[in-house]
């Protein structure tokens, strides 16, 4: 079946990559990722799905390399006169914080390659140590262990909490649900106290 066009068609923004991604990510965020069509995702757009494959031309792998990347990408900030270790651990915490938001793109993270998504985070990570004294070698192998720690974190934290965001029974321990902001905090402290310049 064609769909008819819109009245409101005129008034819609156009299509852009920007655009298909963020009603994608809306998707996978409200639905879960194996929701995500690309029909649905051009009644979302209030478009046909061919016309996503003029901005996507690998179609559905794009989309998703896409998400990858739009989630992944999240450089730390130069510390700008405040301690280079502060930096790290706000990017850190505002890192789980925008995996957490976006969860359902997490299977994606881990699984797919799209080595230039976390390039780019872990380079930003490496100039602030190396901005900070850490030496080069020590400064890549720690942006490496914080990127996986805290994607790792993650994903162990949203397998371990329910969709109404109570601990599940499997990752209580025995003193009751796992504290995750604790347990995070804790870990995130360890690393940072191992990273010395």
């Amino acid at each position: 079946m064609v769909r008819q066009p819109s009245i409101n068609a005129q008034n819609r923004p156009p299509l852009t990559i920007e655009r298909i991604i963020e009603a994608a990510l809306a998707i996978v965020d409200g639905q879960g990722l194996g929701r995500l069509t690309m029909r649905r995702l051009g009644d979302a757009l209030q478009v046909e799905a061919m016309a996503i494959y003029h901005h996507l031309p690998r179609g559905k792998e794009q989309l998703l390399d896409g998400l990858v990347a739009h989630v992944a990408v999240a450089p730390a900030a130069p510390a700008d006169g405040a301690d280079w270790r502060d930096a790290l651990r706000r990017w850190a915490v505002a890192y789980r914080e925008r995996l957490l938001e976006h969860a359902g793109v997490l299977p994606l993270l881990v699984t797919r390659r799209n080595p230039a998504a976390l390039a780019s985070t872990a380079a930003s990570l490496r100039e602030l140590m190396h901005r900070g004294g850490v030496p080069d070698d020590a400064a890549a192998v720690a942006a490496h262990t914080l990127l996986a720690f805290v994607i790792g974190h993650v994903a162990l934290e949203v397998r371990g909490t329910g969709d109404d965001g109570a601990t599940t029974a499997a990752a209580a321990g025995p003193d009751g649900p796992v504290d995750w902001q604790a347990r995070f905090t804790t870990a995130l402290d360890q690393i940072m106290a191992a990273v010395a310049p």
